[in-house]
């Protein structure tokens, strides 16, 4: 027998922010499910009722509906920042078709970096899934699941030398690679200790205290980029 595919987990919704925004424009309850059905979506005014009092929640579908029939952007009904490359993606009004095709990768891998958080494209389609769905680059390495990645390529940047690592980095963050050369050269020369006879500081003094990620991300927002750190 086979297995059904797991149910989708809700998309984050506050109910609170529903029933605002439609105060907000005096519609009711009714006038909701009308504007839901002009962008293809029928269903009952008690189902907005229900959404607004926390006893069910909207599907994907019914969420993007019901956010242009209440003119606001998806976001403002999450209660919360998005989280997920999903949350994103439904922030942007987009199916999971549409996002693979801008993004230049399949429907199954796409649907299969939702399913899991983790992501396996090129340094092209990263940086086309962070401008597509409008993420952050420091958040991107974090709904990517690449943060352990990351932390790695930065320690061998420290302790070896920065430039093996401009290629594997480019695969996370994806920014132009004079700006990450750059970035990269001014986090190991913070972090090397210069050896030489008669210093009077201890390695441990001489180092900078701040994690390397944490450093780095500073580092690169001083730089001018594409897609905002």
């Amino acid at each position: 027998m086979r297995r059904r595919p797991p149910a989708p987990t809700p998309v984050p919704f506050s109910p609170t922010a529903a029933r605002s925004h439609r105060a907000g424009l005096g519609l009711t309850p009714d006038q909701v499910a009308e504007g839901m059905a002009a962008h293809g979506v029928r269903l009952l005014p008690s189902h907005v009722i229900g959404w607004e009092t926390g006893e069910f929640r909207p599907s994907e579908e019914e969420f993007v509906a019901l956010a242009r029939a209440l003119w606001c952007p998806p976001a403002q009904l999450m209660g919360t920042a998005p989280a997920t490359l999903r949350d994103f993606r439904v922030a942007r009004e987009l199916s999971q078709d549409q996002a693979a095709q801008r993004i230049g990768v399949t429907p199954r891998a796409y649907e299969q970096a939702e399913l899991t958080g983790k992501w396996g494209g090129d340094a092209g389609q990263t940086y086309a899934l962070a401008h597509v769905l409008g993420i952050g680059l420091r958040m991107l390495v974090h709904v990517t699941d690449r943060q352990d990645e990351l932390d790695r390529c930065l320690r061998q940047c420290v302790d070896g030398r920065w430039q093996s690592q401009v290629k594997p980095m480019s695969r996370l963050v994806p920014v132009p690679r004079p700006v990450l050369e750059q970035t990269l050269a001014e986090l190991q020369g913070e972090y090397l200790v210069p050896m030489h006879w008669g210093s009077s500081r201890s390695p441990a003094e001489q180092q900078p205290v701040k994690p390397h990620a944490q450093r780095f991300w500073e580092l690169l927002a001083r730089h001018r980029t594409d897609i905002p750190v």
